[in-house]
């Protein structure tokens, strides 16, 4: 196994304790609004949905009662898991449970009508496997959306530390945990039994006033490494060396950029009803003609006309 579940469910602990906590979940927020934004997406209702690795609750308070009926939010950390925030729609039921999303234990196959992560499938051990379940416990006809970090997140802080341990004791030791291959997670969930799947990635850049803001922000998202192979510890004089080679590399106008690449998903778990593909050579409007549709409501209206009726047809 590659990473210390143990640990990362201490590092959650600590992490929702802290007083600056809230303040630090930025980037967690702004991905779990992504997320539940797919969900508006969908034109079928979800009776029961699943959030797996809740954190706080970054999906949850951006759906309504138009989208889903329940949705059980499960966390291995107990700490975050009870503090998650609810819907703000007051008509949609939310559970929280401590489960260990890596196991998934206490839920059954067929159970769900829709399974969402967000920020949290990185710190699976096995990924196979936990698709796998992911498959097992969602209905047939029903999607499973997701976000997660991918490789090439932090790169600025990983070749910083890299260097300067080269510099200082003239080797590299593990700081940064192993990230997801973004070609691999398509593969990865055809794998489990997801069809029509969906991926997109993107970068998100953020702006620290220095190298150690950065890291202590990784900790109170209860982001910090925790491979069992990981250097517990990291020198004073290595620290300060990584402080000026990010400085030199990477800083910009006073700020020290920290890149996160994020990598959405969606799949279908296969079934009679399951959304097909539209054919090829079905569509209407070219992709150069996409701006002049957005502009004039009135040839939008034409479409969506022209659409339903083709659909009873």
């Amino acid at each position: 196994m590659v990473f210390d579940r143990q640990m990362k469910r201490g590092q959650r602990d600590w992490a929702v304790r802290q007083p600056d906590f809230k303040a630090a979940q930025y980037l967690k927020e702004e991905i779990g609004w992504r997320v539940a934004d797919k969900v508006f997406d969908l034109t079928k209702f979800n009776p029961l949905v699943l959030d797996i690795g809740c954190g706080v609750g970054h999906i949850a308070p951006h759906l309504i009662k138009e989208n889903v009926g329940k949705i059980i939010q499960v966390d291995m950390s107990g700490g975050m898991a009870q503090s998650s925030a609810k819907c703000e729609d007051p008509e949609v039921i939310v559970e929280r449970r401590t489960v260990d999303e890596e196991t998934l234990d206490g839920f059954h196959e067929n159970q769900f009508d829709l399974l969402l992560t967000s920020m949290s499938a990185h710190w699976i051990n096995h990924l196979p496997q936990w698709m796998r379940k992911c498959h097992d416990i969602v209905k047939p006809d029903c999607p499973f959306i997701g976000s997660m970090l991918a490789e090439d997140t932090l790169y600025e802080l990983r070749c910083s530390l890299q260097l300067a341990e080269l510099e200082r004791i003239g080797g590299v030791s593990s700081h940064i945990s192993p990230f997801v291959k973004t070609q691999d997670i398509g593969g990865l969930l055809s794998s489990a039994g997801f069809d029509m799947i969906t991926l997109d990635s993107d970068e998100i850049q953020v702006g620290y006033p220095n190298m150690f803001a950065l890291m202590y922000d990784l900790q109170l998202m209860g982001e910090s490494h925790c491979t069992h192979r990981r250097n517990p510890t990291i020198r004073r004089d290595v620290l300060v060396a990584a402080e000026a080679i990010y400085q030199s590399m990477y800083s910009s106008d006073g700020k020290y950029p920290a890149t996160f690449k994020i990598v959405s998903f969606i799949g279908w778990k296969p079934g009679p009803n399951m959304p097909k593909a539209a054919k090829r050579g079905s569509q209407t409007v070219s992709l150069k003609d996409i701006g002049k549709i957005v502009e004039d409501p009135e040839m939008m209206r034409k479409m969506s006309e022209k659409d339903g009726v083709d659909k009873k047809k």
